[in-house]
């Protein structure tokens, strides 16, 4: 056949497309695949065998049980554009394909572990795609146990144990994870916790295991009991208190109260004077303020955990407007009239005092003079002389 004719050359250049077409659809096949991710199952939950890179042209899906696609190991197939679904040997009742062309096993057992090969019909070829499936036993939830479950706050310590199987282990601090740091150190085989300086916050204990991605398993909490404080003692009245000083009127309802932050919760003792009172209450209230109540008070708060005590201390004294008042013999005068009384009794005592002084100039002067007027002119004469 001469090649250069032209009827040649038109022949030539089909052949070469249906070669292409040819090496197109080959090099097509393979090119869908099963999501590697999807081909761990676990024992008792739904697996899906998902589909990767699968057109919209797929006349049908065909799952089959093995590494081949042999009428005598299907299972299930799917015809999207009839929506209709066709049982093979292999199908157990569990089984179903998605309008996605993905593979369900419901309620997945050990013995659903094996290959599993897909073929999809594009209507001008097939491409098949195979992908062994492993159902796994789900582990148990790890256990968790610690050498204490109290603890007094920077001052104890804790060692908590993970009973696994597991190499991947997470640690879990009050439901944040953790990692070695200068308070806390995690063994090289994960599976212990130890925490030099134990915080307030360091309420519940946890480790969790990965076995199978995707399915962790978390122990349930391990508490701790950490006491703490108190860190200090706040004082608050229903007076206001300057420089340590509390000013009350007699008779007036005074209520003091020293909350402190402390767990467990703390003692309170207060005194008053140096005598310790019997209130064991955070807050003393005093109904009616006396005299006798007047003085110093403590407010003293501890912890026996931790051995710590604080205290707040102040003093009680009368209202200003209330001290100039004076008390005797059961009559009271008031600070104005105190202050008159002192004016006149300062402006009598001058005017007694200038009386007195007068009275005995005149009686000195009059008997130095006698002698002189008794001695008659000459007398006279001198006083007169004495006299402007």
């Amino acid at each position: 056949m001469d090649l250069s004719r032209p009827r040649c050359r038109r022949w030539r250049e089909l052949v070469l497309l249906a070669s292409l077409l040819a090496c197109g659809i080959r090099h097509a096949s393979g090119r869908i695949s099963i999501d590697p991710d999807s081909l761990i199952g676990i024992r008792g939950l739904r697996s899906v065998l998902v589909l990767q890179n699968v057109t919209q042209d797929a006349q049908e899906y065909s799952w089959h049980r093995g590494a081949n696609d042999t009428a005598e190991n299907m299972i299930v197939s799917y015809k999207p554009p009839s929506h209709t679904w066709q049982h093979g040997p292999m199908f157990s009742g569990r089984e179903n394909v998605t309008k996605a062309g993905d593979l369900v096993i419901n309620t997945s057992t050990l013995n659903d572990t094996g290959n599993y090969t897909v073929r999809v019909d594009f209507g001008n070829g097939t491409e098949t795609a195979t992908g062994y499936l492993n159902v796994q036993e789900l582990e148990k939830r790890p256990d968790i146990w610690a050498n204490t479950s109290t603890a007094v706050e920077y001052m104890g310590s804790v060692a908590a144990h993970c009973s696994t199987n597991a190499t991947v282990i997470k640690w879990y601090v009050d439901y944040a994870q953790v990692s070695s740091n200068d308070r806390m150190t995690i063994s090289p085989d994960l599976k212990t916790l130890v925490i030099y300086k134990v915080g307030r916050y360091d309420r519940t204990l946890q480790c969790e295991t990965a076995s199978i991605p995707d399915f962790p398993q978390r122990s349930d909490p391990l508490s701790l009991t950490v006491a703490y404080g108190p860190d200090k003692v706040q004082l608050s009245t229903s007076h206001i208190i300057l420089n340590g000083v509390l000013a009350a009127r007699i008779g007036s309802q005074v209520r003091m109260s020293c909350p402190a932050t402390s767990q467990p919760n703390p003692k309170y003792h207060w005194m008053h004077n140096g005598t310790r009172l019997s209130v064991s209450e955070a807050t003393v209230i005093l109904p009616s303020l006396s005299w006798e109540q007047m003085g110093r008070y403590r407010c003293i708060v501890e912890n026996p955990v931790t051995q710590i005590v604080m205290y707040q201390e102040f003093q009680i004294r009368v209202h200003t407007a209330e001290h100039s008042t004076v008390v005797s013999s059961g009559f009271s005068i008031s600070g104005a009239r105190v202050v008159w009384l002192i004016v006149i009794t300062v402006l009598g005592g001058v005017c007694l005092c200038g009386i007195l002084i007068y009275g005995l100039v005149s009686h000195f002067s009059t008997r130095c003079l006698l002698p002189w007027v008794r001695g008659g002119a000459r007398a006279g004469d001198w006083v007169s002389r004495a006299l402007p």
